[in-house]
């Protein structure tokens, strides 16, 4: 089985060079960010990039499209928020309870969701979803829709305070780069690879031997985990919680940022996911209008841009990213 994995990993790795130096043209980019522009919206979208990477592990690399993945991004939400304000956590906790959360959703809903593929797969993660929306709407401890505010920020590991700006970013930066490494890890390991072929051909997988349900599930969970992560973030970054964090068009939303940023890329993700955060910070006047232009830049995206704004980018440079 370790061999076969061994076997599913690319001989020639002459392409990664090009994912170097844009990870680190990100990080130096990240690092100078705030000084020009405001520090909440990076971090805002930094945590719906991380989401967003979550969201691409499963669609882009396993191949699996969930329309229910705001599940996770909300529910840790709530939790890391109720755990920070109701039940005086510290930050690092808070965000590990609601991480924790998202896994434990995960592993249910992927048990459940996996036995079926394609279309069925997405109404699967859909209606789950939608069942803890309903829940969230009716739970005392959500706040329904008034949702957990001004949850604290606290001190992280009792000794940095995160109420200062510049202690938070660093935070949230961090946890992001974490998060973006491992996934990194994840796709370019032999298990990742074997993901990919699973995406590929799962009957030719099966063919080989592999328990293609199996990495399917720790795919879920995986991804899952990591949004629930993102969620969690957000909600000490922005000190709320609520409904919109586990109302479907969330999930539509990662879609989005997913398919605009590029499918199946390491970077796409991320730049989807600054396009459509900016877009709703800067369009914010034009109200409503906002989602008329998402939709338009969706269908432009469809049309023109299959790859996304960074495959594309990678594909008329002959490089991966």
């Amino acid at each position: 089985m370790a061999e076969g994995a061994q076997a599913l990993v690319p001989a020639a790795r002459d392409g990664s060079w090009s994912e170097v130096v844009a990870f680190l043209v990100m990080v130096a980019a990240l690092i100078i960010a705030p000084f020009f522009i405001y520090p909440l919206f990076i971090m805002q979208a930094l945590c719906f990039a991380l989401f967003a990477c979550a969201f691409n592990l499963l669609i882009g690399y396993g191949g699996l499209l969930s329309f229910g993945h705001a599940l996770y991004f909300g529910w840790a939400s709530y939790l890391a928020a109720h755990s920070a304000k109701v039940w005086g956590f510290p930050p690092e906790l808070a965000i590990l309870t609601g991480t924790a959360t998202a896994a434990g959703l995960g592993i249910v809903a992927g048990s459940l969701a996996i036995r079926r593929q394609g279309i069925y797969f997405a109404m699967i993660t859909l209606a789950l979803a939608q069942m803890m929306f309903f829940f969230a709407l009716q739970a005392k401890f959500t706040g329904g829709e008034d949702g957990i505010q001004a949850v604290p920020r606290g001190r992280l590991f009792g000794l940095i305070d995160l109420s200062g700006q510049f202690n938070m970013y660093v935070t949230v930066l961090v946890i992001f780069l974490g998060g973006f490494l491992l996934i990194y890890r994840i796709i370019h390991s032999p298990f990742g690879e074997v993901l990919k072929a699973i995406r590929e051909n799962e009957a030719r997988a099966i063919s080989l031997g592999y328990k293609t349900d199996r990495y399917k599930l720790v795919a879920f969970v995986l991804s899952a985990t990591l949004a629930g992560l993102a969620g969690a973030t957000k909600a000490i970054v922005l000190q709320i919680a609520s409904l919109t964090d586990v109302d479907w068009p969330m999930s539509g939303e990662v879609v989005l940022m997913a398919l605009v940023g590029g499918l199946g890329t390491v970077f796409g993700p991320v730049a989807g996911a600054f396009i459509i955060i900016a877009m709703q910070t800067y369009l914010a006047l034009v109200g409503q209008w906002v989602t008329v232009i998402q939709g338009a830049i969706f269908v432009v995206c469809v049309l023109l841009f299959r790859r996304g704004v960074i495959g594309e980018i990678a594909h008329l440079l002959r490089i991966r990213l």
